[in-house]
């Protein structure tokens, strides 16, 4: 006979109103806008980067406008996710979420059509430097925020 698996359900404890907020208190949220604000940087500091290895204003140009096709959608997304219309209910948070990431990813995949009527040289390796320097921000931000706040003591 098999044995029956442990009911998920019956180990379900709701927290406390104070286990709650001491719960949010040690975790706290991150900002959207200083995850942009961070990719923002790191696209700037790969520009300068690029300047001071490559000397080529073609290469900065090309390693800055791939960061901007990360930090320009991503702050229109961030814009979106945070407007009162969206937050409104759980449904229109789903349906602002849908909406706002297919407007995030059709700006991303324009800019990068557009980038020769840009940049005059487009260094399309220094492009994506660029552009993948300035998506990675976002898993680090993520990465060493969850590791900072997994430091709890049982």
């Amino acid at each position: 006979m098999p044995c029956d698996p442990v009911d998920p359900v019956d180990d379900f404890k709701p927290l406390t109103a104070d286990e709650a907020r001491v719960l949010r208190e040690r975790l706290p949220s991150l900002s959207v806008w200083r995850v942009v604000g961070l990719q923002a940087a790191a696209a700037a500091g790969a520009a300068v980067l690029a300047w001071a290895l490559m000397g080529s204003m073609a290469v900065v140009q090309s390693v800055a406008y791939g960061g901007l096709s990360v930090v320009v959608p991503s702050a229109l997304f961030a814009r979106g996710m945070t407007s009162r219309l969206t937050r409104a209910s759980l449904g229109t948070a789903v349906a602002g979420f849908l909406l706002w990431e297919l407007v995030k990813i059709g700006l991303t995949v324009a800019m990068l059509f557009m980038a020769n009527w840009w940049i005059s040289e487009v260094s399309w390796p220094a492009l994506l430097v660029g552009f993948v320097v300035t998506m990675k921000v976002h898993w680090v931000v993520l990465g060493l925020g969850s590791r900072r706040h997994l430091n709890v003591k049982s």
